[in-house]
């Protein structure tokens, strides 16, 4: 497999994490502007649209830095020993700065003020569960797939981030930089900045526990 320049694979990471919450919050503009108050259906459009955007962004970014896009992936391969702690500290940099970006890049295209503070509310135990439990699937299927299937890893984790948004009583944020950038949009995928920092907790600690977890399932004997 080629390899890629430090420089390379950072700026792939902080593309990708830009197009991904520009889709995010772009699509969650455009599902409620067009949805006429059905808040089912402008949730559908955005769970298709994040869904996609995650299938392409991994298939041409992966191969360059491995398309993580999510502090909390990136914590799961540094307790696989796939990538050292100093350059994941940067990968998390980058797709934290990355991710504002995207913010900014859909508030522009929709006419919206750059940056905003959300009052959406999404706290309590049912949303934090929510939250443990998309971010364990997520990591979960990365690593079941990375080691059984690696060809299916985009499409697996498209699949998994669409239907998250409808089993999981969070709508499936499952990324702590996600989490942080959508604090800063007052629009339909917001999240409340005071209910940011425990949801990033919860997705961190399913991060720990399902790399242990499914470490050990695939170990070998």
């Amino acid at each position: 497999m080629k390899s890629y320049s430090l420089s390379r694979r950072l700026f792939a990471e902080a593309l990708g994490t830009a197009f991904l919450l520009a889709a995010v919050v772009g699509s969650g503009i455009m599902g409620d502007q067009l949805s006429g108050g059905n808040i089912a259906i402008a949730l559908l459009a955005n769970a298709i649209a994040t869904g996609a955007i995650l299938v392409v962004l991994i298939l041409i970014f992966g191969p360059v830095s491995g398309g993580h896009f999510n502090p909390a992936v990136t914590v799961s391969f540094v307790i696989q020993k796939e990538i050292g702690i100093g350059l994941a500290t940067a990968y998390i940099i980058v797709q934290c700065i990355g991710a504002i970006a995207g913010v900014m890049a859909a508030h522009v295209m929709f006419g919206e003020p750059l940056l905003t503070s959300s009052t959406t509310l999404r706290t309590g135990l049912g949303q934090w569960t929510g939250e443990f439990i998309a971010t364990f699937g997520l990591i979960a299927t990365i690593i079941g797939c990375v080691r059984t299937r690696p060809e299916v890893v985009a499409y697996a984790v498209g699949i998994f981030i669409t239907a998250g948004y409808w089993f999981t009583s969070s709508t499936s944020f499952a990324n702590p930089a996600v989490t942080l950038a959508r604090s800063f949009t007052n629009t339909f995928s917001g999240i409340n900045p005071a209910h940011m920092p425990l949801f990033i907790v919860v997705q961190l600690a399913a991060a720990v526990v399902v790399t242990v977890v499914f470490v050990w399932l695939y170990k070998d004997e």
